[in-house]
């Protein structure tokens, strides 16, 4: 029922920042960001809890990442900065149901029930 709209993809430089945007038809609840390359497992990225309270990342972003959320504009961000080439990969969001959530069944692909469409982030000089 709930519906995931991402956008803010796009090309940079490395060491170039973005700021990836998810509007939800719902409340924000557990959200999390995915990413996969071509070829490449769908990897956890980062996920928040409603309100903010948890936040988790991937030991690969951390310090350069930051997931934030407005529940009144019912929208997840994602800030990356310091982006590396090994970034590159198509970005998605996604929704699960629960108030909060530990930091393993935040990186499990199967907590989540919704997710949007992606949006690509291409970093290369």
């Amino acid at each position: 029922q709930v519906q995931l709209v991402e956008s803010g993809g796009g090309l940079v430089q490395p060491g170039g920042s973005l700021r990836l945007s998810c509007a939800a038809s719902g409340g924000i609840n557990v959200m999390g960001w995915f990413r996969q390359a071509p070829g490449k497992e769908r990897e956890f990225v980062a996920a928040i809890s409603r309100g903010g309270g948890s936040r988790y990342y991937a030991d690969s972003v951390k310090g350069r990442f930051t997931i934030s959320g407005d529940n009144g504009k019912k929208t997840v961000y994602l800030q990356m900065n310091s982006l590396k080439p090994e970034d590159t990969a198509v970005y998605s969001c996604a929704w699960a149901p629960q108030l909060s959530i530990s930091f393993e069944r935040a990186t499990m692909t199967s907590t989540y029930d919704v997710w949007g469409q992606g949006t690509q982030v291409t970093v290369s000089s």
